[in-house]
């Protein structure tokens, strides 16, 4: 045994003995003993290492090559039992495998189909040859679905963004009206105050809590039923699963949800890309003349109402006289 082999076989067992026991977590100090033994043995094993390189024919890529020796080495003291080899045999046939394999990856040639067509490995870089960037080549190779990919991605987060701004705008004006209606309703239902003169005042009552809760409520279904039956997207099942709702009711949010939606893209500037589209304006520069889009007119009002049976009659004795019925 030489003395080199003999001085790996102890750097080795000097690493071995501090590696922790399976299922531990190493110490700071048995970390720091494991780097300075790794080190120690990819100093004994460095000319091992080059004529391997040089025997397998990877001196010009030899940085890869130290590389995956380096690998080798981390693995064998991984996987390394005293009791059926020596270090020094067992590392042999793992620098070997891994530079086998890098010699497969970088160079074709080698491979015993490439040898029946007398294959040849050429560099990119070579065929410029004229001094000019080494990234140039890399970045010259388009690949064909990147474009489309990237095109098709960039579509569906444009239609996404499209989407929750519209449905932001239908539950914002379905809010405003529904506030609105609770809030006539409210005036309904107020109390006669008298004056010292004796003359009736109004009081207004504020907004009762649970009706406005009752109205999110309704906002959130029927928010959920516009994304799952015009846009197709999931929604929560306790919000679709709703035995009180009809079928009918359901065709009736969408429908009126369809007029509300297309009356804010008629007025909002962010979709004005939508409203010439809906216009009839050719946007792809093609022959023809475009078709002025419809005017844009404000939102129907389309007030929330209860659902069937949810609707209470007002008291005779809290009817307002002046309220005037159109």
């Amino acid at each position: 045994m030489s003395k080199t082999t003999e001085a790996i076989e102890k750097a080795v067992q000097a690493v071995l003995v501090q590696r922790p026991a399976e299922g531990e977590e190493p110490t700071a100090r048995q970390r720091r003993e494991l780097d300075r033994g790794y080190a120690r043995i990819l100093t004994l094993i460095a000319p091992r290492i080059r004529h391997f390189i040089r025997q397998y024919g990877l001196t010009a890529h030899w940085e890869d090559a130290e590389q995956v020796c380096a690998i080798a080495v981390h693995r064998a003291l991984q996987t390394y039992d005293p009791a059926k080899a020596q270090f020094t045999t067992f590392i042999n046939w793992m620098i070997r495998g891994e530079l086998q394999g890098l010699r497969f990856r970088l160079m074709t040639d080698q491979r015993p189909s490439a040898r029946k067509v007398s294959a040849t490995t050429v560099s990119l870089h070579a065929l410029v040859g004229n001094g000019e960037d080494e990234t140039e080549m890399e970045v010259a190779i388009e690949e064909e679905s990147a474009l489309p990919l990237t095109e098709a991605s960039a579509s569906n987060y444009l239609a996404g963004s499209a989407i929750d701004a519209l449905l932001d705008g239908y539950v914002a004006h379905l809010r405003a009206v529904g506030l609105q209606q609770l809030s006539r309703r409210t005036r309904v239902r107020r109390d006669r105050v008298f004056a010292p003169d004796d003359r009736p005042r109004l009081k207004i009552n504020a907004l009762d809590p649970a009706e406005v809760s009752d109205l999110e409520q309704r906002i959130a279904r029927n928010r959920a039923l516009v994304e799952h039956r015009l846009f197709d997207l999931p929604a929560a099942g306790h919000l679709l699963d709703d035995p009180s709702i009809t079928k009918e009711r359901v065709r009736q949010i969408t429908k009126r949800a369809v007029q509300t939606m297309a009356e804010l893209v008629a007025k909002d500037p962010r979709f004005a890309v939508m409203r010439e589209v809906a216009g009839g304006k050719r946007l792809d520069g093609s022959a023809g003349a475009p078709i002025a889009p419809t005017p844009a007119r404000p939102p129907r009002v389309q007030p929330i109402m209860p659902d069937r049976g949810e609707r209470q009659p007002i008291p005779a004795d809290q009817h307002d006289p002046t309220r005037v019925v159109h």
